[in-house]
């Protein structure tokens, strides 16, 4: 499965953007938003998001590289998302959070930045959704994939296994078209995919051969 970010799009035509992305076999939409104090960048607030909810058909995958991100589950909900993701590194009570999220009719996902060592969830692992490795240092597009990402891969894998939870695998982060068929052997349910989608000369096409991985 693939999720295309929307970091990457020409925001000056996000109709079009949304277009192909509705018509691609995109299975949802992903959504960095930035805070400029987790992450050095900021992003997009919630008026943009309201607007591509608007023109996305796709179910909603909203990241958060936020403090304090527990602030913004009611309008994250309010968005009609399907998911929303919270780093570790920025929950100081993560185990309330995802109570919060999915007592607000969403699923849970929790991030963790390449730094941070997979075992920090084993007391939350059979209580989210999703969790998502970062692949690339959070707050920019366009970085080159980190290659210890792989074997963080393994030992999230053994863990999901060990304790039985039914988690899905996200990496976000230097996804491409050279490195996307290693990451499915490894076990990663969903791609994020930003430029290599986006800048590509057909991005329906690109994105439809990510997904068919």
């Amino acid at each position: 499965m693939v999720a295309p970010s929307l970091l990457s799009a020409d925001f000056g035509n996000l109709e079009s953007e949304m277009q192909w992305v509705n018509a691609s076999h995109a299975e949802w939409l992903h959504l960095d938003v930035m805070d400029g104090v987790f992450v050095p960048n900021i992003s997009f607030g919630f008026p943009v998001l309201k607007h591509v909810a608007r023109l996305c058909t796709k179910p909603l995958d909203v990241h958060l590289m936020v403090v304090q991100p527990e602030k913004f589950i009611q309008q994250v909900a309010e968005l009609g998302a399907f998911l929303m993701s919270v780093h570790y590194e920025a929950c100081t009570h993560l185990n309330r959070v995802i109570a919060q999220i999915h007592e607000a009719g969403m699923k849970a996902g929790v991030v963790l930045n390449p730094s941070t060592p997979v075992c920090m969830l084993e007391d939350v692992v059979c209580d989210v959704d999703v969790v998502m490795l970062m692949s690339v240092n959070p707050g920019f597009g366009g970085q080159r994939f980190i290659p210890s990402t792989m074997s963080k891969l393994a030992r999230l894998r053994r863990l999901l296994d060990e304790s039985g939870s039914h988690a899905l695998v996200e990496v976000d982060g230097g996804v491409t078209l050279d490195n996307a068929s290693m990451l499915r052997k490894a076990g990663v349910d969903m791609l994020v995919a930003g430029s290599c989608v986006f800048s590509a000369p057909s991005p329906v096409e690109a994105c439809n051969q990510l997904a068919s991985l």
